[in-house]
Formats: structure tokens, sequence, C-alpha cells
């Protein structure tokens, strides 16, 4: 005769498994509608913050059916542990968010010069929604300078042109979009080589020569004027928008180049376009491309 011993049941581990995984499922799609689709940063925040509540109560439920399963052989020990390991992606993000808030100053704004910041060229309001943003302060800018020393201008030996070419580069690797600039025309090199006279070669050439051009275009109809304002000479200004390579928080930069002396240099500032906190990603942002830029200007760096 056959003793069949029935095992009893740990119903928290269960429990645990379905609140987990409905926190994975939650954090997984509101990360990917973030990042590749049209969900804001707030709207992200606020159900990362939502899905880590639901993750958080399955971990002690889970740990509750481990022990049941240690004492009395419960069932339930592969679905404990399967909702301990579905609870750490939303809980701890929320946890890693938590850390950064609290460790990291409160600032949205860092640049590499904090007396005189690069000014956008453009600038846009966005709905902050339940995140308030205050406006930026000279305080916050002496905690920028305490909380990132290393973050400071770059100075090359290099022309103008040669670091704006430089910087476009990088700009292009890091999947930046550039858009509106200013002043490219002192990063443009001369093309026509001048004769001793002064002249171009093209302004040597003989009056009976005609060079060989395409068809003359049709004049074009004149366009309104619009008010842009003064760019200082020599001086650069490339603004740009970038992601977060994970989780995708949107960041709006503004680069300048000044030509100093046979020198350029070069400043950055980057903004987190939704929230006070930027977590400390906009420092990562920002010295991750001027080390990128290093690299590409090997050998011109100056003091």
């Amino acid at each position: 005769m056959k003793i069949r011993y029935d095992r009893p049941v740990s119903r928290s581990a269960f429990l645990a498994r379905r609140l987990a995984l409905f926190a994975l499922a939650m954090i997984l799609v509101a990360g990917l509608a973030h990042r590749f689709g049209p969900l804001s940063t707030p709207d992200f925040v606020a159900l990362a913050l939502v899905a880590a509540v639901p993750a958080a109560v399955s971990v002690p439920l889970a740990l509750i059916g481990l022990a049941r399963l240690w004492f009395v052989g419960a069932l339930g020990g592969v679905a404990a542990t399967r909702a301990l390991l579905y609870a750490a992606l939303p809980l701890g993000l929320a946890l890693f968010g938590a850390w950064r808030y609290m460790a990291l100053p409160e600032i949205y704004d860092v640049t590499t010069d904090v007396i005189d910041p690069p000014a956008f060229i453009e600038t846009a309001e966005f709905d902050q929604k339940w995140l308030p943003r205050p406006a930026i302060r000279p305080e916050d800018r002496r905690e920028q300078a305490r909380a990132y020393p290393a973050l400071a201008s770059r100075r090359y030996d290099g022309a103008l042109d040669r670091v704006y070419e430089a910087v476009v580069r990088v700009a292009a690797q890091k999947g930046w979009r550039i858009g509106p600039t200013r002043g490219t025309e002192y990063a443009v090199p001369e093309l026509l080589p001048e004769t001793e006279a002064g002249e171009t070669e093209l302004d040597g050439a003989p009056d009976d020569v005609v060079p060989e051009v395409g068809p003359v275009p049709k004049p074009r109809p004149q366009e309104p004027l619009v008010s842009v304002p003064a760019t200082p000479e020599g001086t650069v200004l490339i603004q740009a928008e970038t992601r977060g390579l994970v989780l995708g928080f949107p960041m709006d930069t503004m680069i300048r180049l000044r030509e100093e002396a046979e020198t350029t240099l070069v400043d950055l500032r980057v903004e987190s376009r939704y929230g006070p906190h930027d977590l400390g990603f906009g420092a990562e942002t920002a010295q991750d491309f001027l080390h990128a830029l290093d690299a590409e200007l090997l050998g011109i760096a100056g003091d």
C-alpha cells in the first residue's frame, strides 16, 4: 500500500509571483514607451514609482514562501524565487533613483562654465506636470562645482575649424541631433589660396577666360529677414539634443567654441528637460562627450 503525503501550499509565494510579474510587465512597457514612444518623462517616473509598490510587496511574501518551504516543505519555492527575480528590475530601478536623488545635488542644469554658461539659442517650455521645476540660482552653480569638480572647460591648441569638425564628429558618434547653430562661418577654413598680391587664384585669372560653371539659377524671391542674436567674433554656438542610452531621459545641450590666442576653448552645457533633478545623468553626459572629444583631438589639448 502506497502512502502519499499531501504537501502544504504556500499561497504567499504564488501571490508574490503574480505581483512581481505585474510590476515587471508595467516597468518594461513604460520603459519602452518612454525610450521609443510618446510617453513623457513625468509619466514614466510616475509609472515606475507605481510599479515599485507591488514589487516591494512581493518581496516579503516571497520570503515567507521560502521560509515555509524550509520549515514545513510547502509548495511554492520556485514561485517565490521567480518572484524575487521579477521584482529585481522595478524595485532596483526605484531604489537606484532614490539613492541618486539623495546622494547628488538637486540640479537639472550643468555646465563647464559656472560663471558664464553658454546660452541656448532656442528655448522651449515643456509640461512638467507633477514635477516642479525651480529657476536656476547661483547657489545651484556653486553646488554643481562642488559635486562635479572634474566638469571643466577644455582648451585645445588646434585651430577653430579643426576643433569644430571634431565636435560635430563626436556629436554624430554619440547620436546627438544638432539643431540651430550660430557663428559657423568662423569655423570655415579658407578654400582658395591667395597670391602674393592678396588676390585669390580666381581673381587673378585672365579676363578672356570664362570659368566653366553650370546653369545659372534664377533669382530666388526675397525672404523676410529673421532677427538673429549677434554672436561674438570667433565664437561658434551649437545646440543639440540627446537622450539617455538606457532610460532615454531627454536632454538639451549647448556647445560653445571660442578662439582665444591661437587656441580654442570649448564649453558645454547639458540641461534635463523635466523635473528638478537630473539624477546625475547630465554630468555623466557632459563628461562622456568631453572625454570622447579629448580622444578625438588627442595631442593638441592645452593646459
